[in-house]
């Protein structure tokens, strides 16, 4: 096992499980307690527990989900590295890769799994990332690289869902569950008239018209972008 920085624990690497499923967070926390070198710390339900138990707890690596109670896993992580802690962050979600994982990355995670390959790969992926390497799948990996190369900070967009910034996309998902402008504002922690003004953006770059399309694509969407 490659040598990690766990000074935290004498060696036993902590690891914080923030998720909004309590059965979620019992299957991981189970797994990674079986496993030799590292220890659960913590669990978190939305942003504000994960940041207070970053700050008490000191994990060495946290495993994020993308949707939570009171916001999103990839305003999480954003928060998290604007606050200079050092943990490590892998997101483990319901949602595919293919547009959620490149994100992630550039939010500042350093791996991404899906809760599908979750069961058989968590552990590997926690180790990989404790050890400070990117933890990704294949056609991911090769996105990444083929950015780096061109020189491209965003997606190439097969998918005009791909053109949509972090928080439009996050308005979108909500929008998709059935929360009206008013409830997509409280769980964003912004205005209505900043919902109002993604909404606008958004139909722009989706090239839709009406509001009831607007919202049918974002149910199909919704649907559509999760694991199956």
């Amino acid at each position: 096992m490659s040598k990690r920085t766990t000074s935290h624990s004498g060696g036993i690497a902590k690891v914080l499980i923030v998720d909004d499923h309590p059965s979620v967070r019992e299957g991981l926390a189970l797994r990674i307690s079986r496993q030799p070198g590292l220890k659960v710390c913590g669990e978190a339900a939305n942003v504000a527990d994960a940041l207070a138990l970053i700050a008490t707890t000191h994990p060495d690596v946290a495993v994020i989900d993308i949707s939570l109670k009171d916001g999103n896993g990839i305003d999480l992580i954003k928060r998290i590295k604007s606050r200079g802690d050092p943990v490590r962050m892998l997101v483990c979600s319901m949602h595919s890769d293919a547009l959620y994982a490149e994100r992630a990355i550039r939010a500042g995670a350093l791996g991404y799994i899906s809760k599908e390959h979750a069961t058989d790969k968590i552990i590997e992926a926690i180790q990989r990332v404790l050890d400070g390497k990117l933890y990704v799948s294949e056609h991911v990996a090769e996105t990444l690289l083929h950015h780096a190369l061109v020189g491209e900070s965003q997606p190439a967009g097969h998918s005009p869902v791909e053109l949509l910034s972090d928080r439009e996309l996050e308005a979108f998902g909500l929008l998709g569950q059935g929360l009206d402008t008013h409830q997509i504002a409280a769980r964003m922690h912004v205005s209505p008239k900043t919902i109002e003004t993604y909404r606008v953006r958004i139909k722009e770059k989706l090239h839709v018209t009406s509001v009831p399309e607007l919202i049918r694509r974002a149910v199909e969407w919704s649907l559509e972008s999760k694991v199956s």
